[in-house]
């Protein structure tokens, strides 16, 4: 069995490349440079601009869209075929700027590699192209800066790294020399490997280049972000619904044809006019009304701190079942804070200097750089009221002895007025071996205080001290023995205050929240705990490792019972979100770093950290939090969920509403009456009466019980809820209306034109108030929420005052064939209009009591 270079001692790992300490011999390059390419990721190859376009015309409803504008063509009834042209190329243009826009996460990943490297090849320090670099060179690091390849450390000096963007773990890492004999290490345990793109925080070092482009660490993120995007659950629902819109049209087209053959009409008007009557099924403003809500709803969103990127996803957020957050920078503030502290007896004072003094923490305009346990430990003396020049001043600095993952201690060697002092801090096992014989009783209780504060996730540090009368002069590590005692320091990445409140807020809403962080499983539980998310710590919690021994039909099980994963890899969490997936739930995942990337694609909607995060996890994400606050994904549900309300209830209302014309086109023949209305009439019914008000409906208010009840099912279609019951009741009584109307017409002696011109009136008032009715499944029209969404009424009187234009100012009644009616057809129009709004109201009452649901008046 091939073992890893991790695991290999430093000899061995330069004999498998071929290379030595001094490097590799120039001659050699071009060889193994021809071999194993360039240290660069590579990108798939992606559409064409012209393809991308044309795959916005594959959907069954563009294509019933653009069959209608044909056969309007064909009837001779152009103005319907350039408006539903317009609308269809529309909808294309913005599909198409948005997927052009996408797919750049590769690109972003390789801005992370640096453009040059110091390496050594014939034992010379040289400068080259990153791009160059070959398994077998031996690269220089330093402080400041960023790893251009994997390598195995051959030699290091206090040698610290920031992995966070790759392993998810907030603190820096140090590092060694040693191999590692365990087997199956997470990128994170790997203390004896550097990472391409990963970030030197502390010393220096010199490492064997082990690999390098796509066979890196963050060559196999970028590969795993090839994959193909999820569709949203509205698309899902979308393409359904226009299946089963294509057999109900197809269906209307059969049916008129062979009632015109029957009755022996002329053979292709018979075809044309049941064409024409299916066209009058299709609701020609879906698309643009679909937009416009995702449009609406992401302006809202943004005003709320979350940034879509994506339009469709905006719906997304209603349906998702899963929250699968990164830890660090999501739930946590990324910022590792100071939460106890025990001092030995009147060495308060003291212990804040030597917080103040023993570190590499640098000052700058931009705040404290360094280590991020140095840079707490420092602010938390600095919240004290201490000051850095005080402490310098009282305890001028003399020498300093670097951490190294031996000794795991540092120690700064100072002047006191006519003393000398040695300041040491590190593990507390490793400081307790160096206190002196009078501390062995009490050892033992620090380091049993020390197991309580780790065992709630907090990183200990011991600090330690030693007076000299005289100058001891050259500090060595033997000096760091014999110390007295001086107090402990335990850190955290604390969570995020606002936290808590969400994920409760999550619960109600039926939503279950994952931790899935690749920091360790200590911290992760303690984290969780505090957070609400678990209660029982280690059984409900998983590691990487735990995971590598889970089959895959395994993993599904398992991961509907998880709430903690810790120490997992970006495959590890990709392979998570697939499992729930793979069960039917909506994922929706967080994060902040180049490891959460693969999954944030993969998840149903991504969704990155706007100012933590980094580039590569905001382009492989949906939506951005501005302000990086998880509470900002349970408002962002919220809106998700009012969106797909609101769809539905325009497709409810321009459904009954088409119906409404289907039926009344239909039966008024066979009852004998004129064709009641015309191709113009129903062209402007989809686009006026059924348009504007759903442009209005997408604006209506959340339901109040929004946030409480669950998810929707992944099995739930657009119809769900008695939507179809809806659909009929209300579509039937607006044909009753319409051949009521009719009826009375010819009755009453108008003439054709005049009968089409109250019919069209009529139909264009009852889908108004149909508008009004289906703004809620709850409250009725005349309830305290009558005025909530003041751009329905306001859309309400512009259609009635449109519809009046086209019937009395001309020259507009010749255009859309109407004739002028005189009061008394008003009135009785107003009076059915009424009458018909009525019954609707009266039956959805019915309906409520009957099937149980609550009503609120």
């Amino acid at each position: 069995m091939t073992r890893a270079f991790y695991q290999l001692s430093i000899p061995q790992v330069l004999e498998q490349l071929n290379s030595s300490s001094f490097g590799l011999n120039a001659g050699l390059i071009p060889s193994l440079q021809e071999k194993f390419g360039d240290n660069i990721l590579t990108e798939s190859a992606g559409k064409s601009r012209f393809a991308r376009f044309i795959s916005q015309f594959n959907d069954i409803m563009i294509i019933i869209l653009i069959i209608a504008a044909i056969v309007s063509f064909i009837s001779g009834e152009h103005t319907d075929a350039y408006i539903i042209l317009a609308i269809i190329l529309a909808n294309a243009w913005m599909g198409y700027c948005q997927e052009n826009n996408a797919e750049k996460s590769v690109r972003l990943l390789r801005k992370l590699s640096p453009q040059h490297a110091m390496v050594l090849r014939d034992d010379s320090p040289a400068r080259i192209e990153t791009k160059s670099l070959v398994p077998g060179d031996i690269i220089l690091l330093n402080a400041g800066d960023i790893v251009p390849a994997d390598g195995r450390l051959i030699k290091i000096h206090s040698l610290k790294t920031d992995e966070s963007s790759l392993t998810g773990e907030s603190q820096s890492a140090e590092k060694s020399m040693e191999a590692i004999d365990a087997g199956n290490l997470m990128p994170g345990d790997q203390h004896n490997m550097v990472f391409k793109g990963t970030q030197v925080t502390n010393g220096s070092a010199k490492a064997v280049v082990v690999s390098i482009g796509m066979n890196t660490e963050l060559g196999k993120i970028a590969s795993l972000l090839k994959g193909p995007g999820q569709k949203t659950p509205l698309q899902k629902r979308l393409a359904v619904f226009s299946r089963q819109l294509t057999v109900i049209v197809l269906m209307i087209c059969a049916i008129i044809f062979a009632i015109g053959l029957s009755r022996g009409f002329d053979v292709f008007q018979t075809f044309l006019t049941a064409l024409s009557l299916a066209v009058a099924a299709l609701p020609e403003a879906l698309p643009a009304v679909i937009t416009i809500a995702l449009a609406s709803g992401a302006r809202r969103m943004a005003r709320q701190k979350a940034l879509m990127k994506n339009l469709p996803a905006v719906e997304t957020l209603g349906s998702v079942t899963y929250i699968c957050t990164d830890k660090t920078g999501t739930l946590t503030q990324n910022k590792m804070m100071v939460e106890k502290i025990q001092s030995a007896p009147e060495k308060e004072t003291l212990l804040m200097n030597a917080m103040l003094l023993n570190n590499d923490v640098r000052f700058s305009d931009k705040g404290l750089m360094g280590d991020s346990t140095e840079t707490a430990l420092v602010q938390y003396a600095l919240e004290k009221g201490n000051t850095k020049k005080k402490a310098d001043a009282w305890f001028p600095i003399q020498a300093k002895l670097p951490f190294d993952s031996e000794r795991m201690l540092m120690s700064t060697f100072h002047q006191q007025d006519d003393k000398w002092i040695l300041l040491v801090k590190g593990a507390p096992a490793k400081l307790v071996e160096r206190l002196s014989e009078n501390y062995k009783v009490q050892s033992q209780v620090w380091l049993d205080t020390n197991r309580a504060w780790a065992s709630d996730g907090l990183r200990v540090l011991f600090f330690g001290y030693k007076i000299f009368d005289h100058d001891p002069g050259k500090i060595t590590t033997d000096d760091e023995n014999d110390l007295d005692y001086l107090g402990m320091v335990a850190m955290i990445d604390p969570p995020r205050p606002e936290v808590v409140e969400a994920i409760r807020q999550c619960n109600s809403a039926g939503i279950k929240t994952v931790m899935i962080t690749g920091d360790q499983a200590l911290t992760a539980i303690a984290i969780a705990k505090r957070l609400g998310l678990s209660e029982e710590g280690n059984d409900c919690a998983k590691t990487g490792a735990d995971l590598t021994h889970i089959s895959e039909n395994d993993l599904y099980k398992v991961v509907k019972h998880t709430s903690v994963y810790a120490r997992v890899s970006p495959k590890q969490k990709l392979d998570i979100v697939k499992a729930l997936q793979s069960s039917g739930e909506y994922v929706a995942m967080t994060g902040d770093g180049v490891n959460d990337a693969p999954s944030l694609k993969q998840s149903d909607i991504g969704i990155a950290m706007g100012i933590t995060g980094t580039d590569v996890a905001k382009e492989a994400a949906d939506m951005i939090l501005l302000d990086d606050n998880f509470a900002t994904v349970v408002r962002a549900i919220r809106e998700g969920r009012r969106i797909y309300d609101n769809i539905r209830k325009f497709i409810a209302y321009v459904l009954s509403c088409n119906l409404a014309e289907i039926l009344t086109i239909l039966i008024a023949p066979l009852l004998g009456f004129a064709i009641p209305l015309l191709p113009i009439h129903i062209l402007w019914i989809n686009l006026v009466t059924d348009g504007l008000p759903g442009m209005a409906l997408v604006a209506e208010p959340a339901e109040a019980d929004s946030m409480r009840r669950p998810p929707r099912s992944t099995r739930e279609n657009l119809f769900a809820g008695g939507m179809i019951r809806k659909i009929l009741m209300s579509g039937t009584l607006m044909t009753l209306a319409s051949i009521f109307i009719q009826y009375w017409s010819v009755g009453m002696g108008y003439d054709v034109q005049a009968q089409q011109t109250i019919v069209f009136t009529t139909l264009c008032f009852v889908q108004l108030g149909n508008a009004l009715s289906v703004r809620s499944d709850h409250d009725f029209i005349f309830s305290k929420r009558m005025f909530s969404n003041k751009m329905m009424w306001v859309v309400i009187a512009g259609t009635v005052l449109l519809q009046l234009t086209i019937v009395y100012i001309s020259p507009l009644p010749i255009i859309f064939k109407t004739a002028s009616l005189n009061v008394q057809a008003m009135e009785m129009i107003v009076l059915v209009t009424v009458g018909c709004i009525i019954c609707i109201e009266t039956l959805k009452r019915l309906f409520r009591k009957k099937y149980g649901d609550p009503v609120h008046i």
